[in-house]
């Protein structure tokens, strides 16, 4: 008997919100039905994927190897139910520069399908921090760009944003905030905090803070999101990130919970960006087009809301 792919995406959001209560609202089916899909296929494999616990879900070891497979498995339907739609013989070239962020946590899988549905296009990519990108898209060094553009406000660029990630509280399990339903900043402001830098994150934190008075108690800055990660789960700090670099465990294994925040914490945004009034050509329309297929159609409405 072999599991279903119903059963996989279960499963992942499960382990991705690490409750079946928050998987069954993303999913929009009930908890019984999740909670069946993953008793199935726990049978199947036989192998425990869960410890159950009172505050969620956490994956055992086996559940943490099996998950990466599970990644994998849906990648490869997605792509092939894109080929499907998307055949194409397009001939072109695109130089497509971006910031750290995305080329880290958004981009890859994305070239991964352009490269599948359209062969002969070729990209040439660049990784650069913002201002760069701004004054190589004015030069004409770069066609495109995909970055924060919540980050730009250059009126010499044409922006188009295409996901909106929510930032939320970043916990150790256990912590006395995930016993709150709404922390606040002034809440926050009393914790030690791992300050992220890259890509102006750091920047971008101080202005919703500004506008309170508070100041958050930075212990540390890192440019790396992985010592974020770590740092957060081993109990040093907290950090307010969005869902787009979320991930439920650092690299040793640990929890790290998310909790909800005020509206005064603005969502991170990611979008396309050219010069404005210049000429879109063939390959730039293809890139767009295919970011509009993939976030900004109605049957990618719910895909577009979140990364997590």
């Amino acid at each position: 008997m072999a599991f279903s792919f119903r059963q996989l995406k279960y499963f992942v959001a499960t382990a991705e919100a690490g409750q079946v209560s928050q998987a069954a609202i993303q999913l929009n089916i009930t908890q019984s039905a999740v909670t069946a899909a993953i008793r199935e296929l726990e049978e199947v494999l036989v192998m425990r994927l869960f410890v159950r616990h009172p505050h969620g879900m956490v994956l055992t070891d086996s559940g943490r190897r099996f998950l990466r497979h599970a990644y994998g498995i849906l990648a490869n339907v997605e792509e092939a139910m894109l080929l499907s739609n998307w055949e194409s013989d397009f001939r072109g070239s695109l130089s497509v520069a971006a910031t750290y962020t995305v080329m880290g946590y958004f981009l890859p899988a994305h070239l991964r399908r352009l490269a599948a549905l359209y062969p002969q296009l070729e990209i040439r990519l660049y990784e650069l921090p913002r201002a760069e990108i701004e004054t190589g898209l004015l030069q004409h060094d770069f066609d495109v760009a995909v970055l924060l553009s919540s980050n730009v406000d250059n009126p010499a660029l044409q922006l188009e944003s295409i996901i909106s990630s929510p930032r939320r509280l970043w916990l150790p399990a256990q912590h006395p905030l995930l016993s709150n339903p709404a922390p606040t900043l002034q809440d926050i402001a009393g914790e030690p905090y791992i300050m992220l830098t890259v890509d102006e994150a750091e920047q971008t934190a101080l202005r919703y803070w500004e506008p309170t008075s508070l100041q958050p108690a930075v212990w540390v800055r890192t440019s790396s999101v992985e010592a974020v990660r770590s740092m957060v789960a081993n109990g040093s700090g907290v950090s307010i990130l969005s869902d787009m670099v979320y991930r439920p465990w650092s690299l040793e294994g640990r929890r790290i919970e998310t909790v909800n925040l005020p509206d005064q914490v603005p969502p991170m945004t990611l979008g396309l960006a050219w010069k404005a009034q210049a000429e879109i050509s063939p390959s730039i329309a293809l890139f767009r087009d295919y970011f509009h297929q993939q976030f900004l159609s109605p049957s990618s409405s719910q895909r577009s809301t979140g990364t997590r």
